[in-house]
């Protein structure tokens, strides 16, 4: 399994969310962490980012990490 280059904390600031957040959905999707400057697998760190965005984005306006569906 590959590395993002992304710590919890950086997701946070990316994101504009708080690094509880991010904590809060690692817990939350069971995905192991030590602080907020842990570096997390490439599969987790997507996982983290699509669950952020999901709680942030009513459905329906995105169809996938960072794209904006245009109707």
């Amino acid at each position: 399994m590959g590395f993002a280059d992304l710590s919890i904390a950086e997701i946070a600031a990316d994101y504009s969310v708080s690094v509880e957040k991010v904590l809060s959905v690692c817990d939350k999707l069971l995905i192991a962490y030590k602080n907020p400057k842990t570096r997390l697998a490439l599969e987790d760190a997507k996982a983290v980012i699509t669950q952020i965005l999901s709680e942030t984005h009513p459905e329906g306006t995105s169809n996938s990490v960072g794209e904006t569906e245009v109707t």
